[in-house]
């Protein structure tokens, strides 16, 4: 196996545990205050714990509800709140695997298509089954190579 292959596999074995999180919907008030509250936990108490002002608490927690937040602030704030930041990507076809796939398949459909275009203006067309063979050839070259234009 190649070495872009292990990688790809390796990652989709990671990132397949984030698969169930897609569903999870977040708090209207945000992670941070959901769980400051649920807790009981004051603004002066996570301040503290921060060692920064209750209003910078409260801007943290707005900076996340409004999705402005760095992920170092979430970090420091999940910690202070005994709790641990999970982060990861997900992708959004369900897999790394049917990602490549369907981008193989829009260059696949886009080469095939310019060249039977041409076959065309040259009264040489193909016939709908060859090129719909022609583009499943391509995507499998393509999957393949992994070029880098199959992300422009």
């Amino acid at each position: 196996m190649d070495k872009k292959k292990l990688q790809i596999e390796q990652l989709e074995n990671k990132l397949s545990r984030f698969n169930t999180a897609r569903n999870v919907v977040p708090p209207p008030t945000g992670w941070l205050k959901a769980v400051r509250v649920a807790l009981g936990m004051s603004l002066q108490q996570l301040a503290d714990k921060l060692s920064i002002s209750k209003q910078s608490v409260r801007e943290i927690e707005i900076r996340e509800q409004e999705g402005n937040i760095t992920l170092k602030n979430l970090r420091e704030t999940a910690n202070a709140l005994d709790m641990q930041l999970v982060y990861g990507l997900v992708p959004k076809d369900g897999s790394l695997a049917k990602l490549i796939d369907r981008k193989a398949k829009v260059l696949a459909t886009s080469i095939v298509s310019r060249t039977s275009n041409t076959m065309k203006l040259e009264d040489q067309e193909n016939t709908p089954r060859r090129i719909k063979k022609a583009i499943e050839e391509r995507k499998a070259l393509i999957k393949n190579e992994l070029p880098k234009m199959l992300w422009d």
